[in-house]
């Protein structure tokens, strides 16, 4: 892994916030539809979720990941205080921007859901449970349930990695660039996987895969602008 080539001040072109914006209103068109509710009464039936517990979908995609990924950010802690192998060439100031965007993601959705009265499909009436459908919008509203379910823990432990990307992403160097966008593609693909895989399961609406994709890339943008500024106001610091 090679670092990615010093930013320069000049402006990037606002293809990024475009695509995210794009997103964005996809998926407020997507929980305006009501789709959510539709999707999961296509899953599930009055007695629950049939894939609830599917070994697959349960243990290896839910558990086994939470678990792997514990374990890659506790590397990515490692190689920025201590670097090996290709990351001894990715600069001191990036790694620090990667561990940041990382932590700042996880926490970022963690508090999120933490204030959630939003209830899993799982614990609805209509497959069984107590809750009531209320959209995640109707903030304060109680549905009955156990709460915090909105957005996805889950695949935060994946999509959070977005920030990975973003120092490749941002570079003026088209070699850079390719690499962050493997890395990017990469990162959301496995996400959108481990949701689908939630959703299967009656944990989390096909919305709470997106918005925590939308989230952890607003928070690993606003990240690497901070980190960029602070490059820029003081060249100085190590790179």
């Amino acid at each position: 892994m090679h670092p990615p080539t010093a930013q320069t001040p000049v402006r990037s072109k606002p293809w990024g916030l475009g695509l995210w914006i794009a997103c964005l209103c996809l998926t407020l068109g997507w929980d305006a539809s009501g789709a959510d509710l539709r999707v999961m009464s296509w899953l599930g039936h009055e007695q629950g979720f049939a894939l609830r517990d599917n070994w697959w979908l349960n243990t290896v995609l839910h558990d086994g990941f939470k678990r792997l990924a514990v374990v890659v950010y506790l590397g990515v802690i490692w190689v920025t205080v201590s670097p090996w192998g290709p990351w001894r060439h990715t600069a001191r100031l990036q790694r620090l921007e990667v561990l940041v965007g990382i932590t700042l993601s996880l926490l970022l959705i963690s508090s999120f859901k933490r204030i959630s009265l939003t209830s899993c499909p799982w614990e609805l009436q209509a497959f069984g449970g107590t809750a009531t459908y209320i959209s995640h919008w109707s903030w304060g509203t109680r549905d009955g349930g156990g709460g915090h379910c909105f957005p996805g823990g889950h695949v935060s432990s994946v999509m959070a990695f977005v920030a990975l990307a973003m120092p490749w992403l941002a570079s003026q160097q088209a070699q850079d660039k390719r690499k962050g966008w493997v890395w990017l593609i990469a990162i959301l693909l496995t996400g959108l996987f481990l949701g689908a895989a939630q959703t299967l399961r009656g944990a989390h609406y096909p919305s709470h895969t997106a918005w925590t994709a939308l989230i952890c890339a607003a928070t690993a943008w606003a990240n690497h602008q901070v980190f960029r500024r602070l490059q820029q106001s003081n060249p100085r610091l190590p790179a």
